[in-house]
């Protein structure tokens, strides 16, 4: 390849990796365990501080376990760095996490966070996976929910995926 040729395939690889972290926001948030596993190579770990370290199936199974009992998260990507070398690659990405969780006495609680996740990316069978995801929470702050009923939309009755037609918004793996 030549030099334009190597750069215009790092920002192919970067916007693929950047989409990729995006995607994960959405399974987490639409509650799609499918599409998660889906992001992870076979061997792929991931490491949540002190709530979760392990293999990223191990970690889909622990989010299924939660996703019931949390009527709500919302993860939003912030800054993402990306070095790409061939079909490896790591990455910092900056997000505001925002879920409600029950609080034990039959409320809620409002649960945010700043996170970073500190990734190394592999090309594997033509798409860019998460090799690895480490979480590193730099703040979180829990308070009352206020006013929450309790009760939030079936995620697969969300707009995007009545509305959307594009396989990008299909629930479940990317296949």
């Amino acid at each position: 390849m030549n030099r334009d040729q190597d750069a215009l395939a790092t920002l192919i690889a970067k916007d693929e990796i950047r989409e990729l972290a995006l995607l994960y926001s959405r399974g987490v948030d639409r509650k799609d365990p499918a599409l998660l596993r889906d992001l992870y190579t076979r061997d792929g770990v991931d490491i949540h501080g002190k709530f979760f370290q392990g293999s990223a199936e191990d970690y889909v199974r622990f989010l299924e376990r939660s996703m019931p009992h949390m009527p709500y998260s919302g993860h939003h990507i912030c800054n993402h760095l990306i070095s790409v070398n061939g079909d490896e690659g790591e990455g910092e990405v900056y997000a505001i996490a925002y879920h409600l969780i029950p609080d034990g006495a039959g409320g809620y609680l409002e649960d945010l966070q700043t996170v970073r996740y500190v990734d190394r990316y592999r090309k594997e069978d033509g798409r860019w996976r998460f090799a690895r995801r480490v979480v590193e929470f730099d703040m979180r702050r829990t308070i009352p929910a206020p006013h929450f009923d309790g009760r939030s939309p079936a995620p697969t009755e969300d707009a995007s995926y009545t509305t959307l037609t594009s396989r990008l918004f299909a629930r479940g793996a990317r296949g």
